[in-house]
């Protein structure tokens, strides 16, 4: 998936270097290119982010109860 952002941040790219001025071109970059990319990793993360945030809960959970317990049990 990471390829074709890449690849379509570097069309966006050539296509802001074609315009006629800077403020065209970087908001042509920014609108076509940028926001859609990050809204499509965005969306396309969430659900490794949740199993990410889920298993570290997991893991501080099970570190709160192995802290309660005394050495010698």
């Amino acid at each position: 998936m990471y390829v074709i952002a890449i690849g379509w941040l570097y069309v966006t790219l050539l296509m802001a270097l074609t315009e006629r001025s800077v403020v065209a071109g970087v908001l042509t970059f920014v609108f076509y290119g940028l926001a859609p990319v990050a809204l499509l990793v965005f969306l396309t993360g969430g659900p490794g982010r949740r199993r990410r945030l889920r298993r570290l809960a997991h893991q501080r959970a099970d570190d709160d109860d192995r802290g309660d317990a005394k050495p010698d049990q």
